[in-house]
């Protein structure tokens, strides 16, 4: 049995990396990459669709909603691999596997808001063409998450807006500090159960 599951996991870790380089070519829209390029769309595609249907940040200019598909598909890598090592699988070691997954997909998050926020400082403080295409990009990113960490932190005042870059970058990085204690802590309480 186990090597069966060994086996699987293999296979979603080959269709985890099919997934991935599908992801990466979407940035690159107008390529024509011919026949392979159609195959790895009718493979990847309809997985990745169903995941659309659960669009994080609706309000958002970036899709994240690969991220959760590939955070499944590590999920349940993590799962059979467990069993496939072990032999058997646990409610708490899926608990753990969960937690981690979610944690993983939480962390990839904050960490691209991070280096959103950090591109726009360092346009700010070179003077960048802000009016390019990237930077509009990049803007229309990180003012949603300046402003509400703006109106949580300072509801009644106005801050300057590097402040507000600067301050903005050290908050998501103590959540992710904290939140990465968090799941370390939560795993270690998670498989410490009885079940």
């Amino acid at each position: 049995m186990g090597y069966i599951m060994n086996f699987l996991s293999g296979i979603l870790g080959i269709y985890t990396l099919l997934i991935f380089i599908r992801i990466l070519l979407t940035w690159f829209p107008g390529a024509d990459f011919g026949k392979p390029y159609i195959l790895l769309c009718s493979l990847c595609d309809p997985y990745l669709d169903w995941f659309r249907r659960f669009r994080i940040g609706r309000n958002s200019p970036v899709d994240f909603s690969p991220i959760l598909a590939l955070g499944f598909l590590s999920l349940l890598r993590g799962i059979l691999s467990a069993w496939g090592t072990l032999g058997r699988i646990s409610i708490a070691a899926v608990l753990v596997l969960l937690l981690n997954a979610l944690g993983s997909i939480f962390s990839w998050i904050l960490g691209f808001f991070i280096v959103i926020l950090l591109l726009r400082l360092i346009a700010y403080l070179t003077n960048r063409n802000i009016y390019s295409p990237l930077w509009r990009f990049v803007d229309l990113i990180a003012q949603p998450v300046m402003y509400r960490i703006g109106r949580i932190f300072f509801p009644f005042r106005i801050v300057n807006y590097l402040f507000r870059i600067i301050f903005s970058i050290l908050i998501l990085l103590v959540i992710a500090f904290l939140f990465r204690i968090a799941v370390y802590f939560g795993s270690v309480f998670l498989a410490a159960l009885p079940f």
